[in-house]
């Protein structure tokens, strides 16, 4: 089984992602959230063109991914889920479900450090919101995510069965919650009891800090809940929110693959997203 999955998983994964991307492409034109500020035409190329870079040195550098990595680990007995012993279909859950938990971490650890969320400004510095955002990640910020999740994976030792379903759930939630759609309140109320929704996550690319610094989840909204770090609404309402970055918004900087390359080495060393814990106005300094 492991075999076919290592062989297989490729080609999972793309049929996957171009699934979600073209239902949630379809979804988000017919039942738009918010009016765009740049039309697709100038931001998908781009950010499209940055999901291809990142793909093509993901596979260059890593070419057996975040599978191969968990079919040595199995193969040397390595970590806590193969120490516990659980029934497979156990191990399978617990291995989704802390897996989760340590995006949800590394996520946090991203806006923490002042070096990677200069990295993480690339995903955040978007103008809009929609489905190509959610793939919208500096190079060696992917780089890094890939190296974390290795040390996860080899930490934990799960089933190479739940890490691809785990990848596959990642790439398609962080679609889904990052879609330009409006649902019914009454359905996105009830799914963010256990999922993130596009309302849920819209409120952390805020440009006001304490949004920012909400709303960290990509699957499941139990984190945010449970750790303190849940906003339900943003403050203007989410039509009168603003996305993005202050100090980047400029379309030739946020909404150019060259322009996002270079956001992580532009500005000083010196205010980063989460050490900034209550709300200021713009221009007040009290």
């Amino acid at each position: 089984m492991n075999e076919w999955i290592l062989q297989h998983e490729p080609t999972l994964r793309l049929g996957a992602f171009l699934g979600i991307f073209t239902l949630m492409a379809v979804a988000e034109t017919l039942f738009p959230r918010r009016e765009r500020r740049l039309p697709r035409r100038r931001r998908w190329p781009h950010n499209l063109g940055l999901v291809a870079v990142n793909t093509v040195l993901l596979r260059i550098l890593f070419p057996t991914a975040a599978v191969g990595v968990a079919a040595y680990a199995a193969q040397q007995h390595w970590g806590l889920l193969p120490w516990l012993s659980l029934p497979a279909p156990m191990a399978f859950l617990a291995a989704v479900i802390l897996m989760d938990l340590a995006i949800y971490l590394q996520h946090v650890m991203f806006h923490a450090v002042p070096a990677l969320w200069r990295l993480h400004r690339v995903h955040h510095a978007d103008l809009d919101y929609d489905v190509t955002t959610g793939a919208r990640f500096h190079p060696i910020e992917i780089i890094l995510s890939m190296l974390i999740k290795f040390a996860v994976i080899a930490a934990l030792g799960p089933p190479v069965a739940a890490v691809v379903a785990f990848e596959v759930i990642l790439n398609a939630m962080a679609m889904f919650n990052h879609a330009n759609l409006r649902l019914p309140s009454a359905v996105d109320r009830v799914l963010r009891w256990i999922v993130v929704t596009p309302d849920m996550h819209r409120v952390h690319h805020s440009v006001e800090d304490d949004e920012a610094n909400s709303n960290f989840g990509f699957n499941l909204s139990w984190w945010d809940r449970l750790l303190g770090t849940y906003r339900e609404q943003p403050r203007g309402g989410h039509q009168g929110m603003t996305l993005g970055i202050r100090t980047f918004r400029d379309p030739k900087t946020c909404a150019t693959l060259p322009g996002m390359l270079l956001i992580p080495f532009k500005g000083p060393v010196a205010g980063y997203a989460i050490n900034r814990r209550r709300w200021q106005r713009e221009g007040d300094d009290t």
